[in-house]
């Protein structure tokens, strides 16, 4: 993922709930949003190249996502896949504080990595002083620290924030705030080794570039009585979509 809100425990019938756009190359190899053959009980899309996953659930109401960090050291094939993050924590049974506390930061380019079992949610980067276990609130997420001010984070929390006050979760709200385009204002862009255009472009939540851009939109929420409903919808390089998968189902919690 590149860009992930998150409310926690802020609307009284949906504990969790989450959006996110997932950006990337579009020729990189993808398996859209599905319930996996080989371990039945995680829902979610997978990178083929790599074999993992940039957000997921398991059937026992586990949840993870992981974005990139950027200006990282770059990846390499000295570095593990940073989408097994995920998938490990999803077929674990450690609460999410102690599996973060676990992770060799090192093993992994720049990474964020969110993680929670229904009960607490932690989040922890390798650029960061270490696994945070996250209080009630709105977070935002995307290529650096949680919460970092960029245009995208900033103005998604307060799409997110607006949903909750106004007793509008559904999935239809949800989509709509992920497929915002508005770029930031052409005087905050910082382009750094990447040309202006692309900076400017990879500033809005939603983005379209010809080689790069958002793959797909995922929703996931939680209701009280630990019903899940996640919803993916995948995009082609004009940002056109092309195609929508959505699951359903009651989470059954991990003795």
């Amino acid at each position: 993922m590149c860009l992930v809100v998150l409310g926690w425990q802020q609307h009284p019938d949906f504990p969790l709930v989450v959006a996110g756009n997932r950006d990337e190359f579009h020729q990189r190899p993808t398996q859209e949003a599905h319930w996996w053959p080989d371990e039945p009980d995680i829902v979610g899309g997978r990178d083929l190249q790599a074999a993992g996953t940039w957000l997921a659930l398991h059937r026992s109401g586990r949840f993870a996502t992981v974005t990139n960090y950027r200006d990282a050291e770059l990846s390499s094939a000295k570095f593990r896949s940073r989408g097994h993050l995920v998938t490990d924590f999803l077929l674990g049974k450690d609460d999410p504080l102690d599996y973060l506390n676990a992770i060799d930061g090192l093993a992994y380019a720049g990474f964020n990595l969110l993680v929670s079992d229904g009960r607490t949610l932690a989040w922890l980067s390798n650029h960061s002083d270490g696994a945070k276990l996250l209080v009630p609130g709105i977070y935002g997420l995307s290529n650096a620290l949680l919460d970092s001010p960029w245009h995208k984070v900033v103005r998604c929390k307060a799409a997110l924030e607006r949903l909750i006050a106004t007793d509008k979760i559904n999935e239809t709200e949800l989509l709509r705030l992920l497929g915002d385009r508005k770029k930031a204002p052409v005087d905050e862009i910082e382009s750094g080794r990447l040309s202006f255009e692309t900076a400017h472009s990879i500033s809005a939540p939603f983005i379209i570039l010809p080689d790069y851009g958002t793959r797909s939109s995922s929703i996931a929420f939680c209701d009280v009585s630990g019903k899940w409903r996640f919803r993916e919808r995948r995009f082609n390089a004009k940002g056109e979509t092309t195609g929508e998968t959505a699951f359903s189902f009651c989470s059954d919690p991990q003795e």
